[in-house]
C-alpha cells in the first residue's frame, strides 16, 4: 500500500504541472479585460510585455555576487 501511495504521489507531482500551462492574455491585446486601460484609448493598452518591470535591479546584484564568489574561489585555490 505504501508503494502504491508513493507511486501515485510521484506521478501526480510530475503530471500536475502539465495541466497548469495556461498562458495569460497578451498585455497589448484589445480583448484583455485585465483592467488598467487609459480612458479615450479605444481599448488599446500599451503596457510593455513583462509589465514594465526592471530586470537590472536583481541581475546586477546577482552578477556582482557571482563575481565575488568566483574571486574568492580563485583566491582560496592560490593559497
Amino acid at each position: 500500500m505504501k508503494k502504491a501511495i508513493r507511486i501515485i504521489a510521484v506521478l501526480s507531482f510530475f503530471a500536475l504541472p502539465l495541466m497548469m500551462t495556461a498562458q495569460p492574455p497578451h498585455p497589448n491585446s484589445p480583448n484583455n479585460t485585465g483592467g488598467g486601460n487609459a480612458p479615450n484609448t479605444g481599448g488599446q493598452n500599451n503596457t510593455p510585455v513583462g509589465g514594465g518591470a526592471p530586470i537590472d535591479g536583481g541581475l546586477s546584484i546577482l552578477m556582482l555576487m557571482g563575481a565575488a564568489y568566483g574571486a574568492r574561489k580563485v583566491y582560496q585555490l592560490r593559497k
